[in-house]
């Protein structure tokens, strides 16, 4: 009877009335940053300046959004799957 008595108290310690809020984690600030700038043309420029520029231009703005698309749906999976675990 005595042991019955200490296990009927172990096991509805562990429970609780109050329910508990679980929050998907916010995103790190690192990776909230910008994109950097693009590289402008100067006034004067050649030719090959130009193709230069415009090669440095595409492939920042790529790799960038390559990055970025990869994040968001890798973040927006997670959160899915979070949510879905009830």
């Amino acid at each position: 009877m005595k042991y019955a008595l200490i296990m009927a108290l172990l096991l509805t310690g562990c429970s609780t009335v109050v329910p508990v809020k679980r929050n998907f984690p916010g995103v790190p600030d690192k990776l909230m940053e910008k994109c950097p700038t693009l590289q402008p043309l100067k006034e004067e420029v050649k030719l090959s300046d130009v193709a230069q520029t415009t090669v440095t231009n595409y492939t920042t703005y790529y790799e960038c959004s390559l990055k970025n698309d990869g994040w968001i749906e890798w973040y927006q999976e997670q959160k899915r799957i979070f949510e879905s675990v009830k």
